[in-house]
């Protein structure tokens, strides 16, 4: 995803995969992986779902992990290039590259202000098939985007030796019970959340249908009030 060959990696390891608000109240922000790669920041992020503010929550992430690697009286020229790579299950652009690299440029002459930004942006339901085991960044992509069993052996039947150790190592982790106790618990927040939400529309549909009735019975006596206004009228006349 980045170019980089494994070869002229000098530096790698993962950090913390949470970033804690500084004060109380701030988003808590959690990214898949976050790691320093050759003295980039580099942080992977798989969203799967759409909750229609996805831009905005990635620049953020971006914000936070670059102003948070300077140091106490360090010079900002030592901020790091900082990546945000997201693998999103939805789309994003109205373009078919399933692939989006943006910097911050000057809108006219294209001019770089600076290579410590960037961000990409991988489509998954742009991935075109057949996938090629010759092509290292699709067959990855692809193993994000399996769903199923049978997706996992037609990536294995590509007889890449990489891929079926992480299909391995994949199979191996979700066969643990520590795996399938997580999956429980995320598995209950996630009808917890729902209920909540349902819940709580159910009380807002209520509360706004106890206010149409009390208005309709407000306009109800109106037009009682102006019928005998009216009858009123008439025999005066």
């Amino acid at each position: 995803m980045l170019k980089i060959t494994y070869e002229s990696i000098t530096e790698f390891f993962i950090t913390n995969t949470e970033i804690p608000p500084d004060v109380k109240g701030e988003k808590f922000c959690r990214l898949d992986i976050n790691m320093m790669v050759n003295g980039q920041r580099v942080d992977l992020e798989v969203q799967v779902t759409d909750e229609g503010d996805y831009p905005e929550r990635s620049l953020y992430y971006w914000a936070r992990e670059y102003s948070s690697a300077l140091g106490e009286s360090e010079e900002y020229i030592n901020l790091p290039r900082t990546i945000i790579i997201s693998i999103v299950a939805f789309e994003m652009f109205g373009c078919e590259e399933f692939h989006s690299e943006f910097h911050a440029l000057e809108v006219n002459r294209h001019t770089q202000l600076t290579d410590k930004f960037c961000m990409h942006y991988f489509e998954l339901s742009k991935l075109p098939k057949p996938i090629s085991k010759d092509d290292g960044l699709k067959l990855w992509l692809s193993l994000f985007n399996a769903e199923t069993e049978e997706e996992l052996k037609q990536i294995e039947a590509l007889e890449v030796p990489i891929m079926k150790e992480a299909i391995g190592a994949y199979r191996h982790v979700t066969a643990t019970a520590e795996f399938k106790e997580l999956e429980r618990l995320r598995s209950r927040a996630r009808h917890n959340e729902a209920s909540a939400l349902g819940h709580a529309r159910r009380e807002e549909r209520e509360k706004w249908q106890g206010v149409v009735a009390e208005k309709d019975a407000e306009n109800e006596n109106l037009r009682k009030q102006l019928a005998e206004l009216q009858a009123q009228l008439k025999k005066e006349d």
